[in-house]
């Protein structure tokens, strides 16, 4: 690739993630004003996200205008860090999300979720006292169960409903317990269950207990982030395509600011030989002078 041509692509490429990482900060503190504590908990991760890539975005910027090699050496240093640690990322959401489905329930139209069919570390986080918690408090105010009931106004329509993930699990019992439906809302807890499931002792109709507290709801929360997160692993794999791209360029605007260097440096090394050349003719010429004089 030429030196204009390199230089140019790694130029515009950086300007636009300067835009994007200034897009991406503006978010972080508009997270910061809101109200809901659960986006209030992303605020710095994304506020770091967007200065990281503002950085890294300005040494290649910068690099690239200027024809510095010493700045392009850093951007790809840093450039090569960011792309191991995708592809990291990428094998371990993989990996991690290999586990877990759903189990067909006759009569629904939507699938229940067993907690134990995760990974060790799907499991190892959800049972964490704290980090659920946090995260049954964000279910709590997402109001996501209290809207079935405005969604779905008859029985019939709530029995044919498709509920997501955290709506099977977080805001109705298990099916094997054998609750009567009342609505989609309430289900009628005088009956005995007829299964031992924990879960069915744990549910209440009221709207900030329903069956946050279950291991179907955080079996639900899990099948939740499996899908979440093998998006951003098949993002990532895109975005691992992409940032290779931008470090061959970066290689080859490295190498052509390199040699800019090193012909500015010989230029004046040639230079510098022909002035002396030039010095010694004319005192040989003056010594000749002299001694024909």
């Amino acid at each position: 690739m030429g030196m204009g041509t390199s230089n140019f692509v790694i130029r515009w490429i950086n300007f636009l993630t300067m835009l994007l990482a200034i897009a991406v900060a503006i978010f972080g503190v508009w997270m910061s004003t809101h109200h809901d504590g659960c986006r209030k908990s992303l605020t710095l991760p994304v506020l770091g996200l967007g200065g990281f890539i503002f950085l890294v975005s300005m040494i290649g910027f910068l690099g690239a205008l200027k024809k510095n090699a010493i700045l392009l050496w850093i951007y790809l240093i840093l450039l090569c860090m960011i792309l191991v640690a995708i592809l990291v990322f990428t094998v371990l959401a993989f990996i991690i999300t290999n586990n877990g489905s759903g189990h067909n329930v006759s009569g629904l139209r939507y699938k229940e979720y067993q907690l134990k069919d995760y990974s060790s570390w799907f499991l190892k986080q959800l049972n964490n006292t704290d980090n659920w918690k946090r995260l049954k408090s964000c279910l709590v105010k997402s109001e996501d169960c209290n809207n079935l009931a405005k969604q779905y106004k008859t029985l019939k329509q709530y029995k044919m409903a498709k509920l997501t993930p955290i709506e099977a699990g977080c805001c109705r019992p298990p099916s094997e317990c054998g609750y009567p439906v009342v609505n989609a809302s309430y289900y009628d807890l005088s009956f005995h269950p007829v299964s031992s499931n924990e879960d069915c002792k744990l549910y209440k109709n009221s709207r900030i207990v329903k069956c946050y507290n279950c291991d179907s709801c955080k079996a639900g929360v899990a099948q939740y982030m499996k899908t979440e997160w093998r998006v951003v692993a098949i993002f990532n794999l895109a975005l691992f395509v992409v940032l290779s791209i931008i470090y061959f360029v970066g290689c080859c605007a490295r190498r052509n600011a390199g040699r800019t260097r090193q012909s500015k440096i010989g230029g004046k090394r040639c230079l510098n030989s022909r002035d002396l050349e030039v010095h010694q003719s004319l005192g040989l010429w003056a010594h000749i002078r002299s001694e024909v004089v």
